[in-house]
């Protein structure tokens, strides 16, 4: 199954959002002449989801979508509002929630993630949200034109941006983090901590070391608030379950491909099948892929993130036309979020560190610089308001993920 796979023909796509998109133009830019078809369970045509947690939900008048541009060059078939449910492998073909059947002889799986559900208590049938697409922007956004006080459960990054819309609309906003302080776990607690004075300047009530123990309704069942597991009861008439996302892979379940925690792959972005060993005609790119990470010692994770998404839509590409001959992935992953007026901006991966050294803290300026380690070695940066300070993280980050791949 390792072998280089002919050109392929007839290509299929799962995902037309960005890491879809981004496959497509690469192919095409890469020579490849053959059928092209994408297929997205959305009904829109692919648009840009970091603003759906900004600018959108605290937009004036109702915003479109923001359409992700996509090249005249194209020529590619769309499907879109189609869900897949099946892969079979040996048929090479894609099953469809209405009983469609797609052939390729080269498959991009790019399905994205779904919004983590809550193991929390149950929550009302109205007022309660998720944010993952254009639709859920849309609900949420009506919610909070039309409400008073918002209850936000997760202060992670979405959590974190989703609370600063609400405050910015002037609705009484209450962000619950059940650590010790807002991406602790990810950043540490000092940069944690600055991140939690932010909150609190802009006037947010954020109660950290809890949780939502129970949703409370009025007569008419509408959400009026909730209490919390420190005995406090919280009012909000919107709420938002920001919990973290799931890879979308129930499609596959059944496929052989292995699937725990995202589509496995090799660093090609191969999809590995159950016995571990690569599938040449199946690529996997975004959200969804569980790929080695070299900054992590080859550890596979997924990442969440827009440059990612791109990044290994360009490799998984090349490596569908090319096979064992195409080069590893080896982009150092890069985030960003705006938060109260501020850039938070990341490039490798700090939450694999062991070790935080905070070289600048200045929350009167709010300026922060922080270097990520594991065993001694860099693995990743942060700053706040000081973007300009990780050119030089990230070169010495590619120089690493490169040296990993030379070694192994």
């Amino acid at each position: 199954m390792t072998a280089t796979p002919p050109r392929p023909r007839d290509i299929v796509i799962v995902g037309a959002s960005l890491a879809g998109v981004r496959a497509a133009e690469t192919l095409r830019a890469e020579g490849f002449t053959g059928r092209l078809t994408l297929v997205g369970n959305e009904r829109l045509t692919p648009y840009d989801r970091p603003p759906l947690s900004k600018g959108f939900l605290t937009a004036e008048h109702d915003p479109p979508a923001t359409r992700l541009p996509v090249s005249d060059e194209l020529r590619a078939r769309w499907l879109l509002g189609r869900t897949a449910v099946a892969l079979d492998l040996r048929d090479r073909a894609v099953t469809f929630s209405d009983g469609a059947r797609l052939r390729y002889d080269g498959l991009v799986i790019a399905t994205g993630a779904t919004a983590r559900p809550s193991a929390g208590p149950p929550a009302p049938s109205s007022g309660v949200f998720t944010l993952r697409g254009h639709d859920d922007a849309t609900r949420l956004r009506g919610a909070l034109a039309r409400g008073r006080s918002l209850l936000v459960v997760g202060a992670g990054f979405l959590g974190g941006e989703i609370a600063a819309a609400g405050r910015a609309r002037g609705l009484d906003v209450t962000l619950v983090e059940t650590g010790a302080a807002p991406l602790e776990r990810v950043v540490g607690p000092e940069v944690g901590a600055f991140v939690g004075m932010l909150h609190r300047e802009a006037g947010i009530d954020l109660r950290t070391d809890t949780a939502v123990t129970e949703f409370r309704t009025t007569a008419d069942g509408s959400l009026s608030g909730a209490r919390l597991t420190d005995g406090t009861e919280v009012t909000a008439d919107a709420a938002v379950l920001a919990l973290g996302a799931l890879p979308a892979t129930d499609w596959l379940s059944d496929s052989g491909l292995r699937t725990e925690g995202g589509v496995h792959c090799d660093t090609r972005l191969r999809a590995l099948a159950l016995d571990g060993t690569p599938v040449p005609d199946v690529v996997v790119a975004g959200d969804v892929a569980r790929a080695p990470q070299p900054l992590a010692d080859g550890t596979p994770m997924a990442l969440g993130h827009w440059t990612n998404a791109v990044d290994q839509a360009v490799t998984a590409a090349r490596t569908l036309l090319r096979g064992a001959d195409s080069p590893a992935f080896d982009e150092v992953p890069s985030f960003w979020s705006d938060l109260h007026g501020v850039r938070i901006r990341s490039v490798g991966l700090p939450a694999v560190a062991d070790t935080v050294k905070v070289h600048e803290i200045d929350t009167s300026t709010r300026r922060l610089e922080a270097s990520y380690h594991r065993a001694g070695r860099l693995v990743g940066a942060l700053t706040i308001g000081r973007t300009s300070r990780l050119a030089a993280y990230h070169r010495s980050l590619a120089e690493a993920s490169r040296a990993h791949h030379r070694a192994v």
